[in-house]
């Protein structure tokens, strides 16, 4: 049995939830769910119609109602039992904590989180629809606790820190094209084990101690998992 107290992190993106039914943030054509990302995921795209902003996010999150966890979400929660485990993720979904993983850290933001439109200091939990007239704290529109496109990631910081002290670091269900979260394993220690999953891991060009594992999310987790509990 491994040391319980050795730290693991989980960088996780889209990939992951998909086996859920979840789509990925954005498919080969620049759309996500019949949406030019532009008109959905930018502080230009709220300024010009809040309104469509409000419902994307409000079918987003109807569909998370609809979905379960799966087995990688499931693996990645298992693993406690022998690591001090830490998930940095790309996700807005919850099923990285429904799964029953003790540390989530959401990059980009949380589909049950809401804040004001002002400012980034007003953020509550919110499971249903947002619409215009949802006042925050503040007086301002809320609007979904999404980091959009050309805005800050405020968590980066914490992420490298977690990043810089990990023994091991799975990567699962990202295609490592989003910065800055894309760059995070690049922050581990020399030492640090590192573990790819993506089916397209075998054209990826990573360092060579990062070990590639060609499977989607839940194969390839399964596979880490058997051989980092043995």
């Amino acid at each position: 049995m491994k040391d319980q107290k050795s730290s693991l992190v989980v960088l996780s993106g889209a990939g992951i939830s998909q086996e859920s039914g979840i789509a990925t943030f954005r498919d080969a054509d620049g759309l996500w769910e019949g949406h030019d990302v532009m008109e959905v995921a930018t502080p230009q795209g709220w300024k010009a119609n809040p309104g469509l902003v409000l419902d994307f996010y409000n079918q987003r999150r109807a569909q998370l109602r609809a979905v379960k966890p799966n087995q990688a979400h499931q693996l990645c929660q298992a693993l406690e039992a022998y690591y001090d485990v830490h998930i940095i993720t790309q996700n807005v979904d919850d099923l990285h904590e429904r799964a029953g993983s003790s540390h989530v850290l959401h990059l980009h933001g949380e589909l049950l989180k809401a804040r004001s439109s002002a400012s980034s200091d007003y953020v509550q939990q919110w499971h249903d629809d947002i619409r215009l007239g949802d006042l925050a704290e503040d007086g301002s529109q809320l609007r979904p606790h999404i980091v959009w496109f050309g805005e800050d990631v405020p968590l980066l910081e914490q992420a490298v820190d977690i990043c810089a002290k990990a023994r091991t670091i799975i990567i699962v269900g990202t295609s490592l094209q989003v910065y800055p979260a894309a760059s995070l394993y690049q922050y581990a220690r020399p030492d640090a084990e590192i573990y790819y999953i993506d089916p397209q891991a075998a054209s990826a060009r990573l360092p060579d101690r990062v070990r590639l594992i060609p499977h989607v999310a839940t194969v390839g987790m399964k596979q880490v998992y058997d051989h980092l509990s043995a």
